[in-house]
């Protein structure tokens, strides 16, 4: 099924283009396969912001891979998508109140044997632990360090998403030597020095930055449009993410 998220101002009057979320959102009494698979993509995308949050929180390393994949199990049963509605908001917002809901009120529910057992997220506890050690030692709290996460897990799967277009373009080479342009470095290296790397005139790479930077915030429109349902949202979730990135 396609989710992706169209912000063309020529568009402004049409209705917004299915996310995730809103498949979440709309899901009905029972058939809720559809909202089970793309409310399942979502949380691939925000185990280890969570899985910080939690940590953050004072949890041990092992306690939050257990709350962490217990909430996700809970998450992601059909009784809850059935209690979800229209009114839960963003995405980002939904899944931080019902964590905190979670801790307050179920974790003292968890026993020792369910650990290990019935892996509901691809998460990598050795992987997350290394993370989650090399996160600011400061004192910032857990919720300015989910909303760090949240906008760094974003732009990971915004550049991977891109690089596989190009090699699947067979476009590796243009990639490699200009993916640097996408952190607003450009002016490092002259056109004429990119040129000559990619064989080609300098006016033709002034081109490939410029489709590249374009499609790299398309692809970032789309990804931070999952979490909404309106366009409103999306453009206000952009400014969150760049504000989150400045540390703000």
């Amino acid at each position: 099924m396609s989710s992706t998220v169209s912000l063309n101002k020529k568009h402004e009057g049409a209705c917004f283009v299915t996310t995730r979320w809103s498949v979440v959102l709309g899901a009905g009494q029972d058939d809720t396969t559809l909202a089970q698979d793309a409310l399942g993509r979502l949380c691939q995308t925000y185990w280890y912001p969570l899985y910080a949050y939690v940590r953050r929180k004072g949890y041990t390393p092992e306690d939050a891979q257990d709350l962490t994949q217990e909430f996700f199990a809970r998450l992601l049963s059909k009784k809850t998508l059935r209690q979800i509605r229209r009114e839960g908001g963003k995405f980002r917002s939904f899944l931080l109140t019902a964590m905190n809901h979670f801790l307050v009120d179920e974790w003292r529910k968890l026993k020792a044997e369910k650990r290990g057992a019935g892996q509901i997220v691809s998460l990598d506890g050795r992987e997350a632990e290394t993370r989650y050690e090399r996160e600011p030692v400061d004192e910032i709290t857990p919720e300015k360090l989910f909303q760090q996460n949240w906008a760094l897990v974003l732009l990971d799967t915004v550049y991977a998403r891109l690089e596989g277009e190009y090699k699947e373009e067979g476009k590796e080479r243009i990639f490699e030597v200009l993916r640097f342009c996408l952190t607003g470095e450009r002016s490092k290296v002259p056109y004429a020095e990119l040129a000559k790397q990619l064989r080609t005139a300098e006016n033709t790479v002034k081109t490939l930055v410029h489709r590249l930077r374009a499609r790299y915030r398309e692809l970032l429109r789309e990804e931070v449009g999952q979490g909404v349902v309106s366009r409103a949202e999306a453009e206000e979730e952009l400014r969150c993410l760049f504000r989150a990135l400045a540390g703000s």
